[in-house]
């Protein structure tokens, strides 16, 4: 449980600054493409305006310059412009502000341009402009090559630091993490020494008390009073077995034994005597267990997870009721489904909790079932331990479903 703490800590913690990263990364992007496009569409504005011409700065040009770009881009631009007709014809081509484009590709470039539906955009490494006046179309190009490859250029070597950034922050991220658990180790580690310990000692007492009880009936015969204290001690014995159990499976993480076994026989022969106890009870216990199935875990704790949602649905479930135990392979999982219906209506809040230990969903759920809260927190345990998964669902708060996978 530690090491999964540990894990999702690290994970969690990942992901977050992976996210912040590319959100970053891709913001500054944005943010400077968007203004390479602006300050694009400033200096085309001002060119087509004046006939695919730069104007001259005469005497008050600040009146009509745009705000914020230099007079200089006036001598820095590369531009070129063409004049159509509505057929696409060349009418008039200005290269001499560009070196590296000749009138015949300025005219290749126009024409591919007017089969565009928008006025503005980016042609290679070109924004343009296109307007329409007196039956005639001009397009002006705007070389924003060097701009385009700075932009390139710092997108990459923000990656490139992003990502060192991120490497670095991860190792720390991973040394860190097990500083951060250490309090929740600790606590956790306690608990179970303290399950642990209580489990042994409370068996002496019970086991005297029931003794006493066994003497008591000898002397005064049998009577009400000593059967409840019967009673109460097998339940207080067996929910201290259970606590142990629990205990000892989440202490063992991963390491309990493991060996391939035939789960079909083994989920079969559990789920036989639970027929004749659903039959006495007034239910049925149908299975549908596909034969000759293997797996790799500990036979022991999946028989045990067998018994524990057998048991729990025939409690669970209304007399004249029917309980389906299914068993087979379903892509690469094999997934055992015990479904049944409910007595009482069941939501979605209490399917979030029916894992946790002691808890009960209905006053049905009382000591008189027998049962004391933690069998599906035992099946949760033992199923994850075999790194597989297992999912309570209800259908219209009737039925109750509990679905445990396994790899293959």
């Amino acid at each position: 449980m530690i090491r999964k703490l540990k894990r999702k800590i690290i994970v969690l913690a990942l992901v977050s600054l992976f996210a912040l990263l590319a959100f970053i990364v891709i913001g500054m992007y944005w943010l400077n493409y968007r203004s390479v496009k602006e300050e694009a569409d400033e200096t085309l504005v001002l060119i087509s305006d004046n006939s695919g011409k730069f104007p001259e700065l005469l005497e008050g040009w600040q009146s009509w310059f745009p705000v914020g770009m230099s007079p200089e881009v006036a001598y820095e631009s590369r531009y070129f412009s063409v004049v159509t007709t509505s057929d696409g014809v060349a009418v008039s081509v200005d290269t001499s502000r560009i070196y590296t484009v000749d009138d015949s590709v300025a005219v290749v470039y126009a024409q591919e341009v007017l089969d565009r539906e928008a006025d503005r955009g980016f042609y290679d490494e070109f924004r343009y402009r296109r307007v329409e006046e007196g039956g005639l179309t001009q397009v002006t190009f705007l070389d924003c090559g060097r701009k385009l490859d700075m932009l390139h250029d710092f997108i990459v070597s923000s990656v490139k630091m992003a990502l060192v950034g991120y490497l670095v922050l991860a190792v720390i991220i991973c040394i860190v993490a097990g500083r951060f658990v250490r309090p929740v180790a600790e606590s956790y580690e306690r608990q179970k020494r303290f399950i642990t310990d209580a489990g042994h000692e409370i068996k002496t007492p019970l086991t005297i008390i029931s003794a006493n009880a066994d003497v008591l009936e000898m002397e005064n015969g049998e009577n009400e009073y000593l059967e409840e204290i019967r009673r109460q001690t097998r339940r207080l014995g067996g929910l201290t077995n259970d606590l142990v159990y629990l205990a000892k499976m989440e202490e063992a993480e991963g390491r309990i034994p493991m060996e391939e076994f035939a789960v079909s026989d083994v989920v079969r022969d559990t789920a036989e005597p639970f027929e004749t106890l659903a039959q006495t009870q007034g239910k049925r216990l149908n299975s549908n267990i596909e034969p000759s199935h293997t797996m790799r875990g500990n036979e022991k704790a999946i028989e045990r997870v067998v018994s524990i949602l057998l048991d729990n649905a025939i409690k669970y479930s209304p007399e004249d009721s029917a309980i389906q135990l299914s068993f087979g392979k379903q892509g690469r999982r094999l997934v055992l489904s015990v479904s049944n219906r409910s007595k009482t209506p069941v939501d979605e809040e209490q399917i979030r909790h029916v894992f946790e230990r002691f808890y009960r969903m209905d006053a049905s759920r009382n000591s008189e079932t027998g049962g004391h809260g933690i069998g599906l927190s035992m099946a949760k345990a033992i199923v994850e331990d075999h790194g597989g998964r297992i999912t309570a669902t209800t259908v219209d708060g009737a039925s109750f479903t509990v679905m445990a996978s396994f790899p293959v």
